[in-house]
């Protein structure tokens, strides 16, 4: 029996941006491919840098930012693929505030210093015509609804499912980013170049299981909707329907990046120690070995439903 290859996966944060990892585990597609996975919980992307090039982590799902963040410190990190490439959040603010002048002076909760929600609230800032240094940038974890619903903040960007219930409260939308379908490299599946290059088998198994589990997921409903409501302790079929849908509207099939939203990325993040150049912090070749090899085709006969 051949011996499987330990895969440890960074989770910084639960939700259907993961999922497809989620179902690919679930139906032992990892084994298949020859890996053991493991899944580790991580505080955002603050600490990939030294997690990856450690190999304490073989791979985190962090968004692109994390990378550039990473890289400015002297890291060697690339995103190889995507599990969402717009974003996917909607700030919302506490009872009395609805806008941009009433925000300012306030305090808007983060997930964590150098997660996604870090990087996406200084975007929404700026298309409010704010600042960082208008408002207090405060680090809240994970669970933001309450945090905005009993006024500890001002605002915080949600995904779903908490977008969601937040509009079911009638909590006020002060910019919703997912409605404008922003590009952005949200999800990212990001290694250190080290690992690839020394286990591009192993990361080629990754990204195989990763995207049957998306087709896995996208084509079987009913075995979806069960595994989400487990992961994400979904209790409503309001809330599971609302966060499947918008999984399988936003996921992309393929795991591929977009070079817009990449782009999008280092126009807010442009500073001291980044570069204008894509190719230091996305690497498309296992994408493109992928598609060359005939993988996507195999997956689209093995789910001819999608």
């Amino acid at each position: 029996m051949t011996e499987l290859f330990t895969f440890r996966i960074g989770q910084a944060t639960p939700a259907n941006t993961f999922f497809a990892i989620w179902m690919a585990k679930a139906a032992k597609l990892y084994q298949a491919y020859g890996l053991d996975p493991q899944i580790v919980e991580v505080v955002g992307g603050k600490e990939s840098g030294p997690d990856l090039a450690s190999g304490r982590l073989h791979l985190m799902h962090i968004g692109m930012s994390s990378v550039v963040r990473a890289n400015a410190m002297g890291n060697r990190l690339v995103t190889i693929g995507s599990l969402s490439n717009i974003i996917r959040n909607t700030m919302f603010t506490r009872t009395g505030i609805t806008t941009a002048a009433q925000l300012k002076g306030g305090t808007v909760g983060i997930s964590s210093v150098g997660s996604e929600t870090d990087t996406t609230t200084t975007l929404a800032l700026r298309k409010l015509g704010l600042t960082r240094e208008d408002v207090t940038i405060k680090e809240i974890g994970v669970v933001r609804l309450d945090a905005v619903r009993n006024g500890e903040v001002s605002a915080s960007l949600m995904g779903e499912p908490t977008r969601s219930q937040a509009y079911a409260l009638g909590l006020h939308a002060i910019i919703d980013l997912y409605k404008e379908r922003t590009p952005w490299l949200y999800s990212g599946l990001v290694v250190d170049r080290d690992f690839l290059m020394s286990n591009r088998a192993q990361v080629l198994a990754f990204m195989k299981a990763t995207i049957e589990g998306n087709y896995l997921a996208v084509t079987d409903s009913a075995r979806a909707k069960q595994g989400l409501a487990a992961f994400l302790g979904l209790r409503t079929p309001q809330d599971i329907d609302t966060t499947y849908a918008n999984f399988k509207a936003e996921t992309p099939l393929h795991a591929e990046v977009t070079i817009e939203g990449a782009k999008n990325i280092l126009d807010v993040m442009s500073g001291p120690g980044t570069t204008a150049s894509l190719g230091d912090y996305i690497d498309t070749s296992i994408h493109e070995e992928l598609e060359s090899s005939g993988f996507f085709a195999e997956m689209a006969r093995k789910f001819p439903s999608v």
